[in-house]
């Protein structure tokens, strides 16, 4: 299959694959923010390190277009390391990422430290959600188990890239999750897709550690206030349990 980017130095070639819900030319949030991953990942560590945080702004819509990356290591430390990813279209600055990686450490933690277990069924129980009018979500498998995508009200879905992000590279568990996490209020929307816009500014993901298997869970919900403006709230999990959380924060309004 085509994949959805093709990086040649600190040039990204888009394919049509990246576009997304609000308008043709315009990318899906969960393109970028997996690029934006897979290029932090790709910066070296002193010693092994995961991804912890990822915040991810959208400066300005993101085009269907050829883009141009640049990355920086914000702080180096024996722990942590603090990188940034900067993407620009045509010399205009159009997302601006931080991500935060800690040091890999084998522990043995206390057994009165809990699991957090899910409370829904897992990917095979659930139902297929085919998404054919979005060509970034048309490369995902999608299986509802709560609700489902853009219907009224919280929901659960299992999600599985299955188009490369990057031609050449695998992509890795904290790019699967972050192609999900951007879908927040899609799978938690409480408004009619047909009659309102509820485009995220912007995407925040943590991880208390690193996702296992080939599936991601969004287990989501929205929050709106009367000023234009809401959040999409996810709790992230797989086949171990739930593993962190996302945060969009979305502006609101009427098409």
């Amino acid at each position: 299959m085509e994949a959805v980017f093709r990086v040649e130095g600190d040039r990204v070639f888009t394919s049509e694959h990246a576009g997304g819900p609000w308008h043709p030319s315009m990318q899906h949030g969960g393109a970028p923010s997996s690029l934006v991953v897979w290029a932090a990942e790709r910066i070296p560590t002193p010693q092994p390190m995961h991804v912890a945080r990822l915040t991810i702004d959208l400066m300005r819509p993101v085009p269907v277009a050829p883009l141009t990356l640049e990355t920086e290591v914000v702080r180096e430390g024996r722990k942590i390391q603090l990188c940034a990813v900067r993407l620009f279209a045509e010399g205009v600055e159009v997302v601006r990422a931080t991500v935060l990686k800690v040091r890999a450490l084998a522990i043995d933690l206390p057994d009165t430290v809990p699991a957090v277990p899910l409370d829904v069924p897992g990917p095979e129980a659930g139902r297929d959600e085919p998404q054919v009018s979005n060509k970034f979500l048309a490369g995902v498998s999608m299986r509802a188990v709560k609700g489902g995508f853009l219907r009224l009200g919280p929901g659960a879905i299992w999600f599985r890239p299955n188009r490369p992000i990057v031609e050449g590279s695998s992509i890795s568990q904290a790019m699967r999750t972050v192609l999900a996490a951007d879908c927040g209020n899609g799978v938690g929307s409480v408004l009619d897709f047909k009659k309102w816009t509820f485009i995220n500014a912007d995407l925040t993901v943590t991880f208390a550690r690193p996702p296992v298997g080939d599936w991601i869970l969004l287990n989501s919900e929205m929050m709106l206030g009367a000023d234009g403006a809401g959040l999409a709230v996810s709790r992230l999990g797989d086949a171990q349990g739930y593993f962190g959380s996302a945060i969009q924060c979305l502006v609101v309004e009427p098409r």
